[in-house]
This record gives structure tokens, C-alpha cells and sequence, in this order.
């Protein structure tokens, strides 16, 4: 932590040095009448070079070489401004702005947001370096929720984005567990999860969970990218989940927020963040501290943040960034329950001596480059260095914990990676098209250590004992290299169609111990793996209207063979030396629009083919004897229906309102996930016999996800109320309805939780939000765990309460 914030200041007083001021262009941004038009983004077109507008409509870009310009001004709600100028060596040049309001228009860019809808938008149909065009696509804009953010409320902040199940066992925010399509929501796994476009999960070929998760205060808005994400960067089947963090500020030179949190059950919370641009050098840097209690007992945590982010704009054409984060925790785990011990009473726990840390350092380099008027070059370079660990009793949740020395699991991950990226716009027949392309390389290394023997102490302490050995300890490597292109085709200003490819060659090799038995270690067999193949991807957008529009996409997706696949439960078991990745692809089909400024509205038909899935048999060899063997069994189908639609009466209803404004939202989502052909096999006296699951419902898939909410707005006043309406779902592939005596199996019944949120701003520099998570203490669960962080029933939160004060200079 020393380091960092030693990096931190090192950084700044190498920008204060750094900050002569050559030639200065400023201004100010009008309206038609006159009024000042704050958060205007001012380019130089061409460059990377660009300001925002302050709260005053004023500007400022200094250090500008001297030559001829064209200062480009985009604001949503406004026609787009192009502004040729000429400046010279040491002049001082005065440009002010008028903006005319712009008419309403579908593309993210242009479109006119109503003064009630807020929060859920759409990546426009090209973005920086990327082509979203014909894709299923969501963007959570984080600031403007009413939320718990600083606990990371998950059912709030992806209220509004249909088809997403949650796992809600976490009540410290720490880690987040999303899914959607009928997907499995550990972790995150499902999803590629990304934090400003590079990778920060252990190793998204072989361990894609995502310990870490930004704070949410810190976050600009959540890109979501379903399926069809897998061209550009590819696995996995849910898609791309990007955590865009809050850029510097452009419009002064420094600036500064608190905002401090307290709660419930002990909860204290300060985010800190500072920021600014001067010249051609920009910063932003955040520190969150957060302490307190879950809701449950045994559920202590302890929390630490901080990020810093340099930008330094070498030449007009040129931007050069460094990214660092940090995460370090401390988290008690209240361990799993039993259906009678949840029925008795929730917030109950057999588990005190069970602790989860899992310190985590990402840094990043990046370069954004101009080549010409039409290309545009991107690099990224990153890297992740961090730790899972955990101490405690680990046996099933029904067997008392006998206060004897614990289990000790430690993961070090050392990761990096580099990404290569090129967009292009050029001409063919009259019509503008586009040509995305990148290559990727990517070097993960995991050494596992599990079953060591740590101290039957209660406090967190990761350590063996004296002359212990964890008797499995081995070492997991991945090497991805990938290239893709993709291609937008305009045909006419309505119709386009996108195509993609991708090569990726993956080389995984394992090797180590397995386990110590009697003394004797065992030694695990060698896993060496390298698979290379191509997904393609094809997609069509049609505009019906200036602000409604059909899209479709089809995309061939992957999961990788993780590390847990090729790690057998015992020696005698035996993995299929020609194991596959999981592959299978993603359809969209949809409808998404905007009637005027007070409604918008998304929905759409998917099916998800999940094929090749990999699952255990047993088999029996050539000597008799029964093995249990691991290999690709079957497929899955999820299919369904995602609509999402907000509403604004008011602003139907008139132009202008005294008395506020109201917005309605519904988030629905319909999912019928079920295997297809599934092998499967039980031993019973000896004798091997055999089932299928085809049919069966996917485990942890409700097939209903169902979300409601209204939001009153006056001035700077907002509440909001939300509703989530969640079916059930099982907990195992067998649909097992009848929970088992360690609740590891058994039917996750459905559930409603309400949230109630408020926020209240004073001349934009006072902060007051307040707000009650589960407002009618709801007891409900949405997982089983089969072991870690249980096992058993991980129930979910009950009535909550935070109030929160910020500052903003």
C-alpha cells in the first residue's frame, strides 16, 4: 500500500513540474437562450486532445501546438458542432459555442435523454475501438441510480437490465455473482468480465471467477455486451461485463468527493476520490474504506480500495495511460445452513472460524493512437498479480465444528496480457463501413495450495502450523493467443450487417501434487492441452424509424476447459485425454426503440446452445474395476424472452412540469433453460447405472427474473422504489426437490424483495442519499453451496438500512 501511494505522489509531482501552458484555446458553451451548457465534450478532430465543459458552460485546452483545427462539440440532446480555427505561436484564442437542440435520434450519441428516464441506455453502433452494431447490448449508467452503492447492492444497480439472476449470499459487497440466459451466476463466471476494457479476474481461460469488483461509487456505468461479445473478446457464452471506471475530470484542474456511509449492523463506509486535467496531463485516484458486519452472524469485513489513473497526451495524435488498482480484504464467512436451521431462524451461524482474503494488484499501460483521419490505433497491456485465500472448518454443514485445527486453500496468480486493437472507417460504393481488428496474447500462472493444516484458532491466519505441508500444492498454466476481425457493411442509411471471425489457440499444462495419503504423496498426472479453432459471427441492424430499429445476431461462442475440470475429486479418477472446450453459440433477435423523449423500450427473443458440456461418469475398465471418468457429456438449450421498457407519464403529458416527474420501469425476463442429451451414471451394488438428464431443467436458472420499479424526480430531489420477482430454481441437475440433510440439494424457492432509495443534492455539492434494502425483511435464499463459502443454504439479506453524506469541491 506504501508503494502505491508512493507511485501516487511521485506521478504528481511529475505532472506539477510538467504543466507549462503554451498555447490556450477557451470559451464558453451556450444554449439558444443563452443558459450554460455544462458537461460538453470539446474534441480537437483528429487528436486526442479534448476538454469538458464546466458548470459555468467554460472551457479551457491549453498547451495546443500552433496550426488549423476543427473543434469538434458533442452534447446529447444537440446537434453535433464543427468549428474550424487557426492558433498561433503563444496566443491566447477566445471560442465560444451556441448548441442547437437536436431532434430525437436512436444512436446513444444524439439520443435525447427525458428528464424522468435515467440510468439504462445502449452502446452506439461504433464505440473507440469496438463495433456494437446488431448486438444485444446494455449500458448501466451507475451514477444515476438510486442505490446502495457502497455496500455494491447488485439487485439495484442491474435492476433495469432484464435476464440478470443474481447470487445475493455476499452482504459485504465484496465479490459479485451475476448470470444470465439461464447461466451459472458463480462469480461471475459466466460473464468476461472486464475492468476499462482489460482483463481482472485470475485467468479468464482456466479460472474466469471475478474475485475482485470495483467500488460501485467509482464506476461510471457497466457495459454488457450479451453473447454476441464473444467475436471481439471472446469466451465466454454470457458475454462481456465491462466496469467503466470514472475518467478525469476535463473541465478543471482539480477536484475532489467524499462520500461517507453508515448503516446497519455496523456498517461504515468512506470513498474519497480526487481528479482533474491540465494541459496535456489528466488524473483521477479513489481510496474506499469499508467496515462492518453482514447481516447474518460470524459475518465481520474489512475492506480497503484505491485506484489511480494518468493520462498524458505525448502529441496530438498520441494519449499514453497507467492504470493501477487495489483491493485488499478481510472477510468472515458465517459458512452455510440447513433447511430447519434457515426455517428457525436465518441469521444464525455454526461458523466462526472461517476467514476469505483475497488481495489483489492490477496495473495497466495503455496507448491510444492516431493514425489518420480514419484509423484509429489502441493498445493495452496488463497484468494481474493477487491471492485467494481461506482458513476454516470445512465439513458439511449438519457435523459441529470441533474446534480443531483448520483447513487452510491458498491461490497465487500471476497474469498478464496484451491486447492489440485497430478500427478503421472506409468507403465502399458510396457507403461508409467499418473494420474493427485486434490480436490478443495472454500468459496466466496459478499455484494452488489446498489442504494445508493452519491453528484451531478463531481469528484470520492463513499460516501452517509447525511442520505443516499442504498436501496439494500444483501449478496451472494457460497461454491464449487470439485474432479477430470484424466488419460493419452499410447498404443504405437504415440496413447494415456485421460480420466477424476469430482464431484462438489455447495451450494449458498442469502438473503436481495431487494429495499426501499415509505419508506417500501422489502425484498428479500431467495435463498438457493445446486446442486451436475459429468463431464466426454475422449480425443485421434495420432502423424502421429515426428512433426504432430491428437487430439480430448469431455468434458461435466457448468455455474453456477451467482448472477445476482437469483436476480429478480422486487419483483413481480419470480425465479424457481428448476433453474439449464447451462449444455452442448465441442468437438475438429484437425490436428497441424511443417514442419522442418519455419512453424507451428493448425486447427480443434469445436462444443460447450450450453444447459439449462436461460432466462425470463412470466406466468401468478392462480388470472390472470402476472409475469415475471425466469428458464432454452433452448439451443444454436456453431459450426465452428479455423486454425491458421505461416510462415517463409526465413528460408524455406535457413539456415542463411544476410538480416533478415520474418514471415507470419494468425489467422482465423469461428463461427455459433445460439439458438436452446428458449422459449420466450412478454406481448401485457394483453395477453401473446409467440416466440422462434431457429435459431437466438447468440447475440455478429461475425460469422467471422479473423486476419493477418507479422513480419520482423533483429538482434535485429522486426516490425510487423497486420490486424483484424472482422464480424458483434447483440446485442440481437432477431437480432434486427434496433438500438432503447438508442442504447441498434441494429447490430454491421463489422470492419478491423491495428496495427503497433517496438521494437529495444541495447546489450540486451536497450529498444526501438514504435508502432501506428489503424493505418488508423478506427471508429468502438464492444458492446452495456445495462447499465454499458454505455448505449448505446461503441466505440472503434481511432489512437493511444506510444514510449517506458526500461532498463534492
Amino acid at each position: 500500500m506504501k508503494l502505491f501511494f508512493t507511485i501516487v505522489s511521485v506521478l504528481a509531482i511529475g505532472m506539477n513540474v510538467s504543466f507549462a501552458q503554451k498555447n490556450v484555446l477557451k470559451g464558453r458553451v451556450l444554449d439558444e437562450t443563452k443558459q450554460a451548457v455544462p458537461g460538453v465534450a470539446l474534441m480537437l478532430e483528429g487528436t486526442v486532445r479534448g476538454v469538458q465543459s464546466d458548470l459555468s458552460g467554460g472551457y479551457v485546452m491549453k498547451d495546443i501546438p500552433e496550426g488549423n483545427y476543427v473543434l469538434k462539440v458533442n452534447m446529447l440532446g444537440y446537434d453535433e458542432v464543427k468549428l474550424p480555427f487557426s492558433i498561433a505561436e503563444a496566443e491566447n484564442l477566445e471560442l465560444d459555442i451556441t448548441l442547437k437542440e437536436a431532434p430525437l435520434s436512436l444512436d446513444a450519441f444524439e439520443f435525447s435523454v427525458s428528464r424522468g428516464i435515467m440510468g439504462q441506455e445502449r452502446l452506439p453502433e461504433v464505440d473507440r475501438f469496438r463495433i456494437n452494431a446488431g448486438k444485444k447490448n446494455e449500458v448501466i449508467r451507475v451514477g444515476e441510480i438510486n442505490a446502495n452503492l457502497a455496500m455494491n447492492n447488485s439487485r439495484q444497480i442491474f435492476g433495469r437490465t432484464p435476464g440478470i439472476s443474481i447470487w445475493e449470499n455476499d452482504g459485504s459487497g465484496i465479490q459479485l455473482g451475476v448470470a444470465s440466459r439461464g447461466l451459472n451466476p458463480n462469480r461471475s463466471w459466466e460473464f468476461n468480465v472486464r475492468m476499462n476494457g482489460y482483463d481482472i479476474t485470475p485467468d479468464p481461460m482456466g479460472y474466469p471467477e471475478a474475485y475482485f469488483t470495483p467500488p460501485m461509487e467509482v464506476v461510471e456505468q457497466i457495459e454488457i455486451v450479451r453473447g454476441a461479445s464473444s467475436i471481439q473478446y471472446g469466451s465466454q457464452f454470457g458475454g462481456l461485463m465491462n466496469f467503466v471506471m470514472r475518467k478525469p475530470d476535463k473541465s478543471t484542474r482539480f477536484t475532489f468527493e467524499t462520500l461517507n456511509t453508515v448503516g446497519s449492523n455496523g456498517l461504515f463506509s468512506t470513498f474519497n476520490y480526487l481528479g482533474g486535467t491540465e494541459g496535456k496531463w489528466s488524473y483521477t485516484a479513489y481510496y474506499q474504506k469499508r467496515v462492518g458486519n453482514s447481516w447474518r452472524e460470524n459475518s465481520y469485513f474489512n475492506t480497503d480500495h484505491a485506484h489511480v489513473e494518468v493520462n498524458y497526451a505525448a502529441s496530438n495524435r498520441l494519449i499514453i495511460g497507467l492504470d493501477m488498482t487495489y483491493m485488499d480484504t478481510e472477510s468472515q464467512q458465517p459458512g452455510g445452513l440447513t433447511d430447519e436451521q434457515f426455517n428457525t431462524d436465518p441469521r444464525v451461524s455454526t461458523r466462526e472460524r472461517n476467514w476469505f482474503s483475497t488481495p489483489w494488484f492490477i496495473p495497466a499501460l495503455t496507448a491510444e493512437y492516431i493514425l489518420s483521419e480514419n484509423t484509429k490505433l489502441s493498445w493495452k497491456t496488463f497484468g494481474t498479480f493477487a491471492e485467494r485465500n481461506s482458513v476454516g472448518f470445512m465439513r458439511p454443514i449438519n457435523q459441529e465444528d470441533d474446534m480443531g485445527n483448520r483447513q487452510v486453500d491458498r491461490d497465487f496468480y500471476t497474469t498478464y496480457g496484451s491486447e492489440f486493437r485497430m478500427i478503421t472507417e472506409y468507403s465502399l460504393f458510396g457507403k461508409s463501413n467499418t473494420l474493427a481488428a485486434g490480436v490478443r496474447y495472454f500468459n496466466g500462472f496459478i499455484d494452488r495450495k489446498q489442504l494445508g493444516t493452519g491453528d484451531n484458532g478463531t481469528e484470520m491466519n492463513f499460516d501452517l502450523i509447525s511442520g505443516g505441508v499442504f498436501r496439494r500444492d500444483f501449478d496451472f498454466t494457460n497461454i491464449n493467443q487470439a485474432v479477430f476481425a470484424e466488419n460493419v457493411f452499410r447498404f443504405s442509411d437504415k440496413w447494415l450487417l456485421t460480420t466477424g471471425l476469430r482464431y484462438e489457440r489455447i495451450s494449458s499444462n498442469m502438473e503436481g501434487l495431487f494429495n499426501i495419503v499415509n505419508e506417500e504423496e501422489q502425484i498428479l498426472v500431467p495435463q498438457n492441452r493445446i486446442r486451436n479453432f475459429v468463431l464466426v459471427g454475422i449480425g443485421s441492424q434495420y432502423k424502421l424509424t429515426p428512433s426504432m430499429e430491428i437487430y439480430s445476431n448469431f455468434s458461435q461462442a466457448y468455455r474453456p476447459v477451467l482448472i477445476s475440470d482437469l483436476t480429478p475429486p480422486a487419483t483413481t479418477d480419470i480425465i479424457d485425454e481428448n476433453l474439449q472446450d464447451s462449444r455452442g453459440f448465441n442468437f438475438d433477435i429484437g425490436y428497441r426503440g424511443a417514442v419522442q423523449d418519455w419512453m424507451k423500450f428493448d425486447m427480443g427473443y434469445f436462444y443460447l446452445n450450450y453444447a459439449d458440456r462436461i460432466g462425470t461418469i463412470a466406466v468401468q475398465d478392462d480388470n472390472g474395476a470402476i472409475n469415475q471418468f471425466r469428458t464432454n457429456l452433452g448439451n443444454s438449450v436456453s431459450q426465452g424472452f428479455e423486454g425491458y421498457v421505461e416510462f415517463d407519464p409526465i413528460s408524455a403529458l406535457t413539456k415542463t412540469s411544476n410538480f416533478g416527474y415520474l418514471h415507470l420501469f419494468a425489467s422482465l425476463a423469461f428463461v427455459d433453460a433445460r439439458y438436452g442429451d446428458f449422459e449420466t451414471t450412478s454406481v448401485r451394488d457394483g453395477e453401473i447405472v446409467r440416466g440422462n438428464l434431457n429435459g431437466n431443467r438447468v440447475e440455478n436458472a429461475p425460469r422467471r427474473i422479473n423486476r419493477y420499479g418507479l422513480t419520482y424526480r423533483y429538482s434535485k430531489f429522486s426516490i425510487t422504489w423497486q420490486l424483484s420477482d424472482i422464480g424458483d430454481a434447483f440446485s442440481d441437475a437432477s431437480n432434486t426437490v427434496t433438500p438432503n440433510s447438508t442442504a447441498t440439494v434441494g429447490l430454491i424457492p421463489a422470492y419478491s424483495v423491495q428496495d427503497l432509495s433517496a438521494s437529495f443534492d444541495i447546489k450540486s455539492r451536497y450529498i444526501f442519499k438514504t435508502g432501506i434494502n428489503n424493505l418488508t425483511n423478506e427471508m429468502y435464499f438464492t444458492r446452495r453451496a456445495g462447499g465454499y463459502p458454505g455448505p449448505g443454504i446461503m441466505p440472503g439479506e434481511g432489512r437493511t438500512l444506510y444514510f449517506t453524506f458526500g461532498l463534492k469541491l
